[in-house]
Parts: structure tokens; C-alpha cells; sequence
């Protein structure tokens, strides 16, 4: 199995700033950030499942236009997983005919381009030999974190969070840990907005670091634009027990 970070920035701007989004071997996407958008159509026809951590644009602003593109190529609808919660955000707030068409009753209800799969917190889906499972964090909005397991290795994606205990304790129950790949939105200055909007500055990423019991590559993603630079050196301050690197779009992790 193959994952590659397609977008891992906090923000826009410039040809290396897409936002959130990873493939999965050709067919399988988690989240749907700008980074999306550099795929061919090609490319972007073979997607069958898309998993959400959660509905912010940065996570979701491709999946709308990738329906609209591709559908007419496309024999079976694309499915969306996520929990309860993130669905009806989805429904309620994008495929709601004002945002965007309800692709889940077009061209008909009985064959739409569009169908979604509810994943609860701790349930998981097999796909051809890929186990995703939906892990605990803290966020503004309902959210999750996934484990994506090869049977040989696993590696985990945070999603946006806090701090958060339960998914620590979730990441600590996963023996086949090979990479981790948490968040660190924001600079240690900006810690009370990192606190307010549940997300991570070094500082707190590093008190979150000490619940982890498993040994792991940790890749550092969501670094907001204009703080990169700044935020990486207070990580190796703070960090460097851990060795961890700053995730790049493009990258390649096989398990």
C-alpha cells in the first residue's frame, strides 16, 4: 500500500501550499483539500471512497468540484465515509442545492453520482486489504483522526486537534505503529489561539508527545503559511527527542 500527501499545508499560497488531502494506492482519498486539484482527470476518476476527518473548507473544498468533474466517467457513485455528525454538516451545508447540487439524488436518487457511509468513532472498513478506522480528537467542529493499516504497518493521521487524551490512548493500543502524522497549526506566540480554535502549537505538541508509548517516524502537517519556518525551529527546541520532520506534498509513505 501506497499513501501520498497530495496537500498537507494550512493555508494557500503559491505552488507548495495545497491543503489537506492524502491517496491512498489510486483510490482512496483522505480528506479532499486544494491538493486535489493537481490531480489529472484521469486520475481523479478512479477515487471510489473519500474518508473526511471533518467539514472545514481546507479539508473539503475539492470534493464538490471532483464530483462535478468526473461523474459523467464514472459507473458507480463515489463514496463519502465519515461519522453521523460530519455527514449531515456535509448534507446540511454543501450538497444542499444553494451550496452546491445534491449529488446524492442526481441524476436520480436510485442511481446517484454521490452515496455516504456512515463510519463511527472506533468502527473500521476494509477495502481490498486497507483497514481505515476513525480515532478520537478534539476539535471546533466534529472530527476524527484515522489509523490506515496495510496488515504489515499502520500509520496514522491526526486530522485537526487539540489536546486530546483519547486519541494518545487510541495510537498507544495500535501495535503496528510505523508513522505518525500530527498537527502543529500554529507558533508557540499564537498558543491562545492555537488553545481557542483546538488545534496545536510545539509547546502543546510536545506535552501531547509524552502520552505517546509507541516508538514511530513523526511527520509534523497543517503548518500555517508565514509561520513555517518559525514554527519548525521552535519544534526542533521542543521536539527533538523525537526527530520529528515537517510532512512535504508529494511525499511517500509504503506500508
Amino acid at each position: 500500500m501506497k499513501l501520498r500527501v497530495l496537500g498537507c499545508s494550512g493555508g494557500i499560497g503559491g505552488r507548495n501550499q495545497r491543503t489537506t488531502s492524502l491517496l491512498i494506492d489510486h483510490d482512496i482519498l483522505i480528506d479532499a483539500g486544494t491538493g486535489v486539484g493537481d490531480l489529472s482527470i484521469a486520475e481523479l476518476a478512479v477515487i471510489d471512497h473519500v474518508f473526511l476527518t471533518h467539514t472545514h473548507l481546507d479539508h473539503i473544498t475539492s470534493l464538490p468540484l471532483m464530483i462535478d468533474t468526473v461523474a459523467d466517467r464514472r459507473s458507480q457513485p463515489l463514496t463519502v465515509y465519515g461519522t453521523d455528525s460530519v455527514l449531515t454538516i456535509l448534507r446540511n451545508h454543501i450538497f444542499n442545492w444553494a451550496i452546491w447540487p445534491d449529488f446524492s439524488e442526481v441524476p436520480t436518487p436510485e442511481k446517484p453520482f454521490l452515496r455516504y457511509q456512515s463510519l463511527p468513532l472506533g468502527d473500521s472498513i476494509e477495502l481490498a486489504g486497507r483497514t481505515i478506522t476513525p480515532l478520537p480528537v478534539d476539535h471546533t467542529v466534529p472530527a476524527v483522526g484515522y489509523r490506515i493499516d496495510s496488515g504489515q504497518a499502520s500509520l496514522v493521521f491526526s486530522g485537526d486537534t487539540g489536546q486530546c487524551d483519547a486519541f494518545w490512548r487510541a495510537v498507544n493500543r495500535i501495535d503496528n505503529l510505523r508513522y505518525l502524522i500530527v498537527e502543529c497549526a500554529f507558533s508557540n506566540r499564537e498558543r491562545e489561539l492555537a488553545r481557542v480554535s483546538r488545534h496545536l502549537c510545539p509547546d502543546m505538541l510536545a506535552s501531547e508527545l509524552l502520552k505517546l508509548e509507541r516508538e514511530c517516524e513523526i511527520y509534523i502537517t497543517h503548518l500555517k503559511p508565514g509561520q513555517i519556518e518559525l514554527t519548525m525551529e521552535e519544534i526542533a527546541r521542543c521536539l527533538s527527542d523525537y526527530s520529528p520532520r515537517m510532512l512535504q506534498n508529494n511525499q511517500v509513505f509504503e506500508l
